[in-house]
């Protein structure tokens, strides 16, 4: 069938839309028709060629949401009709998807920024010519996507698009670092270094689950006191000569846990030194090599370092969770999103690029 996608080509700014051709989904895959899809900084990254060697001209987004259209007969728990959020692909039968842990899929690289099915093959094309797709499997900035059907969680009626669209990638990072990863309990401490849709859901997931200290670090006066409204205790100007000092200011002996939303190097070496004795420090974006990693700190007081992966988040149980508490008031991830309208998908990149809004999500058509 024909459809409109964004595609990512060498030297544009931001992807533009062109009609493309998509293939029936396999066994074990849907066709969902996108109503919302989330922008992800990795989805900028991808599109400028920074990503896993990602491959262009290629179909980005991983944050869609719509109504499934066609299931392959693999596929058991959704049927056409059903509204669903997009997560990412993993193979289901590794040690980690067999732990529930599909973020750490030992085809996670390939699946997600190879731009093809683990075949080799795509199910977009483009005058008779193969397109690369398949990204985080699903490729959702387009009005259809194919998709892995072991990524696509069912929603209720209730639940608008656009503002479930971003917990496929970065609200659950965000939330899932707090209450999976650090299983942050009440009392303890966290700094969350960046305050946009990741850092953000980290901020009101340690509200959640009852921190003590919650201290939000950026640059932009405004992102710091939308911190302060969604539950941070405490809020640092990142431009303090002394950032760590600052934090710690809020908190003497030093932070539970320290989150690095950033791939700026010095980031990583100041959330270090906001660590209390046997603190975790972690990150959750691909850092530039060489970092000033303080070896020493980590030593002195039993620290520890980790990267994370997609909130250590099983989709099929975390996203529903979230909807829960956003239900009940506690969680209520609609006050980061900025909507456009698909045909201004440049201006969202550019927005998104500039940091004038948090989490841009794109509305493909009518949820009806």
């Amino acid at each position: 069938m024909k459809i409109r996608a964004a595609v990512s080509r060498e030297g544009r700014p931001a992807p533009q839309l062109e009609e493309v051709e998509l293939d029936e989904p396999r066994d074990d895959e849907i066709r969902v028709r996108i109503v919302a899809a989330g922008i992800c900084h990795t989805d900028l990254r991808a599109h400028q060629g920074l990503a896993w060697n990602t491959p262009r001209p290629i179909v980005l987004g991983h944050e869609g949401a719509g109504i499934v259209e066609a299931v392959g007969r693999g596929v058991l728990h959704l049927k056409p009709g059903d509204r669903v959020v997009l997560s990412g692909s993993s193979c289901g039968v590794c040690p980690s998807c067999r732990s529930n842990l599909p973020s750490y899929c030992r085809e996670c690289i390939p699946r997600s920024f190879g731009g093809q099915r683990m075949d080799g093959s795509s199910a977009v094309s483009q005058d008779g010519h193969s397109l690369h797709a398949h990204f985080f499997g699903q490729s959702s900035f387009a009005t259809h996507a194919i998709a892995d059907g072991r990524g696509a969680v069912k929603i209720a009626d209730d639940v608008p698009f656009e503002v479930v669209a971003p917990l496929g990638c970065g609200v659950i990072t965000g939330a899932g670092a707090v209450l999976n990863s650090f299983a942050l309990k009440a009392g303890q401490s966290l700094a969350v270094f960046g305050t946009g849709s990741v850092g953000l859901s980290a901020v009101m997931a340690a509200r959640l689950a009852g921190a003590r200290h919650i201290v939000a670090i950026d640059p932009v006066a405004s992102r710091r006191a939308l911190a302060l409204e969604l539950g941070a205790t405490a809020a640092v100007d990142s431009a303090e000569r002394d950032v760590a000092a600052a934090v710690r200011s809020h908190v003497p002996d030093g932070v539970d846990f320290a989150l690095n939303t950033t791939v700026i190097p010095s980031v990583m070496d100041a959330a270090l030194r906001t660590l209390g004795m046997r603190g975790t420090v972690a990150f959750v974006s691909s850092q530039p090599q060489p970092y000033p990693l303080a070896l020493p700190l980590l030593l002195g007081g039993g620290r520890g370092l980790r990267g994370i992966i997609g909130g250590d988040s099983a989709p099929q149980v975390v996203i529903p969770m979230l909807l829960d508490f956003w239900r009940q008031g506690r969680f209520p991830m609609e006050r980061l999103i900025t909507t456009f309208d698909f045909e201004r998908i440049g201006e969202a990149f550019d927005a998104f690029h500039h940091g004038t809004v948090i989490k841009p999500v794109l509305r493909m058509g009518a949820a009806a």
